[in-house]
């Protein structure tokens, strides 16, 4: 249920729909807006009907069940969009189009300060890498771990760019959220029930990506589990889905951007590298991406990708990453989006 405040309404009145809520067995959950606050009572769906006794309360204007299985995550609840802070002066799903960039794994301090100086020049405003890298073969390699999140530290310090790097493991969240700026969750993990509930009890952005075999309502549901323990800071990410066709390493789910758009006020962002795994169709994919609505990408970029740990088919050389960025300016431009690209 949503219970809709009277516009003016104070934080006496709010103090006790909260309370009154908890009191019949649901957890509040407010949404400020610009003119009136939005509490969403989220439990079991089968006695959501006593909720409508709040309709008597003072300060309460209305209560409306909400039709969606995402409670929270739902336009019902916050018909605007959300903007999802990563540090002060820079947030995500508003009108600036945010680009993160960096490599698939961090493998040395050269490598990761060399990406990092790359990818800002070029007008990235987040850096990217690996710590924990999970694989499909147990013989791959899996991240430098600490090590790696120190090195993004120190590339963080020199740069000014604040880091993003996956959380694969529970018991590993509270080490990578002492490094990380936003906490990633892989396709690999996006229903991994344990980890989101542990996510979504920090103060920390969380950039939540897509599974590859997922439902646009499960995706939306494994950010529900987020949300529900509290952290609205969540970012969502396509990277495409697993599909018969083999001339891509997955099928970019373009309808994804705008359908999710219509669904949920949080931002969306697309990752082309995963999608493709192909550094050949990442910018025509990161153009389609700003026509599509979404609120920025995540790519892949090495300073040398032949030589790269993991995934260097899929990875830019800085100069193509600096010249695609260049062209989706233009692009950013025609949606109505701004775009930093470098000094």
């Amino acid at each position: 249920m949503i219970i809709v405040m009277k516009s003016g309404a104070g934080r006496q009145e709010l103090a006790e729909v909260k309370k009154r809520i908890r009191e019949l067995g649901y957890k509040p959950h407010v949404i400020h807006g610009a003119t009136r606050n939005v509490v969403g009572a989220v439990g079991d769906e089968r006695g959501k009907a006593v909720l409508q006794s709040l309709q008597s309360l003072s300060g309460v204007d209305n209560v409306v069940p909400i039709l969606k299985p995402f409670k929270l995550a739902s336009r019902e609840v916050k018909p605007e969009p959300s903007l999802v802070e990563i540090v002060p002066g820079l947030s995500v799903g508003g009108d600036e189009f945010i680009v993160m960039a960096g490599p698939c794994s961090v493998e040395s301090e050269a490598q990761i300060l060399q990406s990092a100086h790359a990818v800002k020049a070029a007008g990235a405003r987040l850096l990217r890498g690996g710590a924990f890298k999970p694989r499909t073969s147990p013989y791959s390699f899996q991240g430098l771990e600490e090590e790696g999140l120190k090195l993004l530290a120190a590339a963080r310090e020199e740069t000014g760019l604040p880091i993003v790097t996956e959380v694969v493991n529970p018991r590993d969240v509270e080490l990578v959220a002492r490094y990380a700026d936003v906490m990633q969750v892989g396709a690999r993990n996006v229903q991994n029930f344990a980890l989101l509930k542990m996510l979504g009890q920090l103060d920390k952005p969380i950039l939540l990506k897509r599974g590859m075999a997922t439902t646009i309502q499960e995706y939306l549901m494994s950010a529900e589990y987020i949300l529900s323990e509290g952290n609205r800071r969540v970012i969502l990410c396509e990277r495409g889905i697993r599909t018969f066709e083999t001339a891509t390493r997955n099928t970019l789910d373009i309808s994804a951007v705008p359908v999710l758009k219509s669904q949920t006020h949080l931002p969306v962002i697309v990752d082309p590298s995963h999608a493709t795994g192909h550094a050949r169709l990442i910018a025509p994919m990161s153009y389609a991406a700003v026509a599509a609505g979404a609120d920025g990408l995540i790519v892949e970029v090495h300073p040398r990708p032949e030589e790269a740990a993991s995934d260097g088919p899929q990875s830019l050389k800085p100069a193509d990453f600096a010249a695609m960025m260049k062209k989706l300016a233009a692009y950013a431009e025609v949606a109505e989006r701004s775009l930093a690209t470098g000094d």
